[in-house]
C-alpha cells in the first residue's frame, strides 16, 4: 500500500496513470473530472460524490426522536458530511412542535452554539466564507434566521433560517455546513416532485410513523440511500451498500459490496469433458443434426 499526499497537482498525475480501478470521495464536480480522466485509461470507477440530501418530516412523526436525529446528523462536524441533512421539510400541522424540539435539543448539545467545544470548526477560511456568502444572499433575499447566523471566522453556530425562495443560491448548492433551510408543506406529492426535478441525493431521510407513506416516499424517489427514523447510521452499516446514483455516485462500498467494488470477478472455465466437439466443421448432415438436437435442447 502507497500513499501519496499533495493538491491538485499530485491528484492530476495519478489520474493520468493506468490504474484498474479509481475510487473517488469528493464533490460531483470534481467527479466529472475523475471520471473524464478515467475514461483515457478505461479505468473503472467508484464514485462517492454528494448534493442536496433532503429530509421529511411527516405529520405523525415522532417529533422529539425528528429533532434529535437531526440534529445530530446535521451538525457532527459542523455539517461538513456528504450525508448530512442538507434541509428539512416540515408538515405544517407539526411544523412549531418540530422547531421548538429542534431548538432545545441544539441548545442542549451545543449551547451558546459558535463557542461550543462540542461543535466542529468550518475547515478552512474559503469554506467559512462560502457559507457566510450562502447565508447573506439568502436573507438578502427574503430568508429569516430563526435560530443562530453567528459566524467568528472559521466558528459557525448552528443555524435554522426559514422562508427559502428558488433565487437564493442556498436552494441549489450543497450546504456542507451548520445551516439548516426548513421547509414548511402540505402537499407530500408536491415535496416529492421537488425532490425528483432536482439531481439526485446521495441520502434521503424520512420521519414518520405511518409504514404506507414512508413506503410511498420511498417508491415516489430515487437516492443513494435512505434512512427512516434516522440519520447518518445508513453509512456506518458493514451489512449495507453505501454509494450514490447519478450525480450523488456511481457504485458502492462497505462490507461485502466494498469488496466487490474492489474485487474482479474473473471466471474460469477447465474442460473435463464438452461436447463442442461434435459439432466443430465441416458441418456433414451428422454435424448438421446435432446442432438442430443441442437448439432443441437449450430451447
Amino acid at each position: 500500500m502507497t500513499v501519496i499526499e499533495g493538491g491538485v497537482a499530485a491528484s492530476t498525475a495519478l489520474l493520468a496513470l493506468p490504474f484498474d480501478h479509481i475510487f473517488f470521495t469528493g464533490s460531483p464536480a470534481v467527479g466529472r473530472i475523475v471520471m473524464a480522466a478515467a475514461a483515457k485509461t478505461l479505468a473503472s470507477v467508484t464514485l462517492e460524490l454528494g448534493g442536496k440530501s433532503p429530509t421529511i418530516v411527516g405529520p405523525d412523526a415522532d417529533i422529539r426522536q425528528a429533532a434529535a436525529w437531526i440534529a445530530f446528523g446535521k451538525f457532527a462536524n459542523a455539517g461538513q458530511t456528504c450525508i448530512a441533512p442538507d434541509h428539512v421539510f416540515v408538515h405544517a400541522s407539526v411544523k412549531d412542535a418540530f422547531l421548538a424540539a429542534l431548538r432545545e435539543r441544539i441548545r442542549r448539545a451545543y449551547g451558546d452554539g459558535a463557542a461550543s467545544p462540542d461543535l466542529a470548526r468550518i475547515v478552512n477560511d474559503r469554506q467559512a466564507r462560502r457559507l457566510s456568502g450562502l447565508l447573506r444572499d439568502a436573507l438578502a433575499k427574503g430568508a429569516r434566521v430563526t435560530l443562530g447566523g453567528a459566524v467568528h471566522d472559521c466558528n459557525m453556530s448552528p443555524t435554522l433560517i426559514e422562508a427559502i425562495t428558488p433565487e437564493m443560491d442556498i436552494d441549489h448548492d450543497e450546504i456542507f455546513g451548520p445551516i439548516l433551510p426548513v421547509i414548511v408543506y402540505d402537499d407530500i406529492d408536491a415535496v416529492t416532485h421537488q425532490i425528483n426535478a432536482r439531481t439526485k441525493p446521495l441520502a434521503l431521510y424520512v420521519f414518520d410513523t405511518s409504514r404506507a407513506r414512508i413506503n410511498a416516499i420511498i417508491a415516489a424517489t430515487s437516492s443513494g440511500s435512505v434512512g427512516v427514523n434516522l440519520t447518518m447510521a445508513q453509512f456506518t452499516h458493514t451489512g449495507l451498500p453505501f454509494g450514490g446514483v447519478n450525480t450523488s455516485g456511481i457504485g458502492a462500498a462497505h462490507g461485502h459490496a466494498g469488496f466487490r467494488t474492489f474485487s474482479h470477478e474473473r471466471a474460469v472455465m477447465i474442460n473435463r469433458y464438452s461436447p463442442l466437439p461434435m459439432i466443430f466443421p465441416p458441418y456433414t448432415p451428422r454435424v448438421k443434426r446435432l446442432i438442430g438436437l443441442f437448439k432443441g435442447i437449450l430451447g
